[in-house]
């Protein structure tokens, strides 16, 4: 049985009322988005083949692709999102060797892994997470069907696809057969051509086998793709997704086999983000459309150059800073990882922060406890405007007009969460215009009005899987004494003030402010913030 996350899907509409726009890989171009079935989406996305630990980069793909579900079924579609598992591979079986266990424990160890960095970063939209060695059975009938339909052969043991015998072959990534770089060593000689891709591998000594009508063995790696997305979205679905690295030879490799033995499409829309490198980060939650990264750098984020410890980086910045960080960018663009650009992803999550908790302050609501809206059709605010200067929510219908706007065009995250910075500057200028922070200010329409453009705010950020949920408080033994340590500091500064002693008052600041302690000077007191 297949390894499930948390999901929630729209019912089925035949009759979606938007049109977005999604660049296709083999297209090489934006095209308007139109499902196989009406109001039904299917999604696969590679996952890890799970021989170690997951690094950042490994996340890059399924925050993405969470964001885009979660759009897609706030637009009204049912979406079957489909992330796979590669549990069997020469990597995994070194790896196996070297720790003298077996390429199950290491499998098993490293996907409980995967998962727990996958909802410390909030991605629960996945619906089906298919393992290779689950489908073996279906592999091995889909390399018959190749076979007998003339475009593979067995040769000693393995089998290979024909590359020679598909005259479409190369089309995703605009290369040729013969630029294919096939295996060396003994697989080399089994070959007809050096382009030519194992389909099934022949078993090796001590090595996990599966028995075939061609003897043991084990599957190649871009058979099981196309094996297990057959299996559960059809021969032809919506979308595949991955990383441009996968544009060749696996994704190539993929179309091959599925277009060969089906005689149709494999896919519709394909979807590669942009690869995550090393280096340092770019300015976030300025006004306008973020540019995409011009960084150059070499250093592709891999487990091969040392990458890891995502836990104790999700450990360190938290969830919500990662994924916010990784949806600040377009998903084409190269994505710069460095610790500039995760402080500048803390400090902008901080704006968001401040706001919540002036919010609170003055309806006296948890911005958590506020109800998202789930369906497109019913945040439209505009109706409830009255035209007149001061209108918040006209302002709120036209940022988020410019957020929608700004995802129906190939789901571009990093421009949407400019347009979510300008949401929040007017909904903090709508406070400052109307004193609302004074409680003899607070007018009840005024009120009902930041309650209503706050609703806006929570539907755009649930979108991105953003603040869905009050983040926890870190519980230790000393948590107790730090509440009115901080307060008896703040009470000190305050009666410094008071007697005009701005030195003790400025000295108090510096040294909390050294401790990464922040202190905001209010009409009703002092307030402090911990880092």
């Amino acid at each position: 049985m297949s390894s499930q996350v948390i999901t929630s899907s729209a019912p089925a509409n035949s009759t979606v009322p938007y049109t977005l726009r999604v660049y296709n890989t083999l297209a090489k171009t934006k095209q308007v988005f139109q499902p196989v079935t009406p109001g039904r989406v299917g999604i696969y996305l590679c996952g890890p083949t799970v021989y170690d630990k997951a690094h950042i980069g490994h996340m890059v793909g399924p925050v993405i692709f969470d964001a885009i579900k979660r759009y897609l079924v706030y637009c009204g579609y049912q979406v079957t999102w489909v992330v796979n598992i590669t549990d069997v591979d020469d990597k995994l079986i070194q790896k196996a060797k070297q720790r003298g266990t077996s390429m199950a424990q290491v499998a098993r160890e490293n996907i409980e892994d995967y998962l727990a960095n996958l909802r410390g970063l909030g991605v629960d939209q996945i619906d089906q997470m298919p393992k290779a060695t689950e489908h073996i059975e279906e592999i091995i009938r889909f390399i018959q069907d190749l076979i007998d339909r003339g475009f593979a052969y067995h040769s000693d043991g393995d089998v290979f696809f024909d590359v020679a015998k598909d005259v479409n072959y190369g089309k995703l990534s605009n290369r040729s057969a013969d630029s294919q770089q096939g295996e060396g060593g003994e697989a080399a000689v089994k070959k007809r051509s050096p382009g030519d891709f194992a389909l099934w591998k022949a078993a090796k000594p001590d090595e996990p086998a599966w028995d075939s009508p061609w003897g043991a063995g084990r599957p190649g790696w871009h058979i099981e793709c196309s094996a297990m997305s057959r299996t559960i979205l059809g021969k032809t679905f919506d979308i595949h997704g991955g990383g441009l690295d996968l544009v060749f030879p696996h994704h190539e490799n993929e179309i091959a086999q599925s277009e060969c033995c089906h005689g149709q499409p494999m896919v519709n829309y394909w979807m590669h983000n942009g690869l995550m490198r090393a280096g340092a980060g770019g300015k976030m939650g300025g006004r306008g459309e973020r540019k995409a990264e011009q960084a150059t750098v070499d250093t592709k984020i891999s487990r091969s150059k040392g990458a890891g410890g995502l836990a104790d980086l999700i450990a360190e910045h938290g969830g919500q800073t990662l994924r916010f960080f990784l949806l600040r960018t377009h998903y084409r663009s190269t994505i710069v990882f460095g610790p500039e650009g995760l402080a500048e992803a803390k400090t902008a999550l901080e704006a968001f922060t401040r706001f919540f908790e002036r919010y609170e302050r003055i309806t006296g609501q948890s911005f958590y406890d506020v109800t998202p809206v789930l369906r497109r059709q019913d945040g439209d605010r505009s109706s409830e405007s009255d035209g007149s200067p001061q209108d918040l929510l006209a302002e709120v219908a036209r940022r988020r007009d410019a957020y929608l706007a700004k995802m129906d065009d190939d789901f571009n995250t990093g421009a949407a969460i400019s347009e979510l910075f300008e949401l929040l500057r007017s909904l903090n200028k709508f406070i400052d215009q109307h004193d609302l922070e004074d409680p003899a200010a607070r007018d009840g329409d005024l009120l009902q009005m930041l309650r209503q453009a706050t609703v806006t705010l929570r539907e755009l950020t649930w979108l991105l899987g953003l603040f869905c949920s009050a983040p926890d408080e870190p519980k230790t033994a000393q948590n107790g004494l730090v509440e009115p340590l901080l307060d008896l500091l703040v009470d000190l500064r305050t009666q410094s003030r008071q007697r005009k002693d701005f030195a003790t008052a400025d000295q108090i600041r510096q040294r909390l402010s050294e401790l990464g302690i922040t202190l905001e000077d209010r009409k009703d007191g002092t307030l402090w913030r911990l880092p």
